[in-house]
């Protein structure tokens, strides 16, 4: 066996699935208990895999193969899996997640749909310098928007902040009450930017599939709203519902390219 590519027996070491054994849809949430609360919304779905953090079902909705792998918390975990996922086939990934709003009027249970992120943790800068951007796929953002208004879920679309830190990176206070000064700053010096909301992961996911030539995105329920000093676990049913119906949108979107021959989704594919 190779330290270059490891390997468990014929699987990827860490996801513990082997090339072309899961769909190439990946839904990615943090937490290991929320991969079956996802699969709950599929019509088919089925444990591959639980190994450390990396909980990996397959499953089909309507007519289409999609998956969903935790990834644990923060980039690293999240990019391993990413990297591991592609390796089997996988191209299509979307963060499924919690977040904390930044900006006033967005409510607990809301949803957050990330266009571009923040990289503000270290994970994407083992694959790029400070300025490459972390740009989520736009057809995976227009999916997600269709899905949302589909759905009626209250949405925001805009620029997400990815951190390493859910203390001190997060503006909130260390142990023993330790403040530094990009501590204290750091939520009102985001606020002003008109960033939407923190998170852990989706900037490192962005940036790398972005890089490899594949598709990332990123749906999170909001749990927190920082400036309104609000906090409430509400959102995340709804949050697994929009990424699912996401899937099958793009799923179709991808079928019809593939008809016309074009590379590119775009509006008037859908008129022919």
């Amino acid at each position: 066996m190779s330290a270059r590519e490891p390997l468990a027996g014929e699987e990827f070491y860490h996801v513990r699935v082997r090339r072309g054994g899961v769909a190439p849809y990946v839904l990615m949430p943090g937490d290991p208990e929320r991969v079956p609360k996802i699969a709950r919304f599929w019509d088919e779905a089925r444990e591959i895999s639980f190994h450390r953090e990396f909980r990996l079902w397959d499953g089909r909705v309507g007519g289409a193969g999609i998956a969903a792998c935790s990834t644990g918390i923060g980039s690293p975990s999240a990019v391993i899996a990413l990297e591991e996922l592609a390796r089997a086939g996988c191209h299509t990934f979307i963060r499924v997640g919690s977040c904390g709003a930044l900006q006033r009027g967005i409510e607990i249970g809301d949803l957050v749909i990330s266009s571009a992120a923040m990289r503000l943790d270290g994970a994407s800068m083992q694959y790029a310098p400070p300025g490459y951007p972390a740009s989520a796929s736009y057809e995976i953002v227009l999916a997600l928007v269709e899905a949302a208004e589909k759905l009626g879920v209250r949405y925001h679309v805009g620029v997400t902040a990815s951190t390493d830190s859910f203390y001190t990176g997060q503006g909130r206070p260390g142990y023993r009450d330790y403040w530094w000064s990009y501590s204290k700053t750091v939520l009102e010096d985001l606020k002003a930017m008109n960033v939407l909301n923190l998170e852990m992961e989706a900037s490192a996911l962005m940036a790398v599939a972005t890089i490899y030539g594949l598709r990332a995105g990123a749906v999170c329920a909001v749990f927190a709203n920082r400036v309104e000093d609000t906090f409430g676990v509400k959102g995340e049913e709804e949050a697994g519902k929009v990424a699912t119906e996401a899937v099958k949108i793009l799923a179709r979107w991808d079928e019809i390219k593939r008809r016309h021959g074009r590379k590119y989704f775009h509006p008037s594919l859908l008129e022919t």
